[in-house]
């Protein structure tokens, strides 16, 4: 069974609650990513995306100097790292996630995104995720 643990990358971009939004678009672009997980020392507080950003503040008019928390995804859903990719892909769609961090125990130590569920997953993992996310709100 491939799990989380297997396909996770473990390479993470942090920073922490004070950053600005740009200092965060800065991390993604020296990074080459799309999002950035906001720690409270050890413990997760949020996510930011690139998406975040352009959606969430740029299109508002939102000051670049504004705290990045404020545009980032609060109580960010997890998985453990030894969850198989299938039940992690069923999760991804049901929630509609395209990024999911993975911890061992309460420590963040990977993320899971649609492109290692069809990079580094077989079994259509990534096809499952996909159908969900792509699935509209209501």
């Amino acid at each position: 069974m491939t799990t989380l643990r297997d396909i996770m990358t473990t390479d993470l971009t942090t920073t922490d609650p004070r950053a600005t939004l740009k200092e965060v678009a800065t991390l993604m672009r020296e990074q080459d990513i799309g999002n950035v997980l906001i720690m409270d020392g050890d413990t997760l507080s949020g996510i930011i995306t690139d998406r975040d950003i352009v959606i969430r503040a740029v299109a508002y008019g939102h000051d670049l100097g504004s705290a990045a928390t404020d545009y980032a995804t609060g109580s960010v859903f997890t998985m453990a790292a030894d969850t198989s990719v299938q039940d992690a892909a069923k999760a991804m769609a049901d929630r509609q996630l395209r990024r999911l961090p993975v911890t061992d125990g309460a420590k963040v130590v990977g993320i899971v995104s649609l492109a290692d569920l069809a990079t580094r997953a077989s079994g259509g993992a990534d096809e499952q995720a996909l159908q969900g996310i792509s699935q509209p709100t209501i």
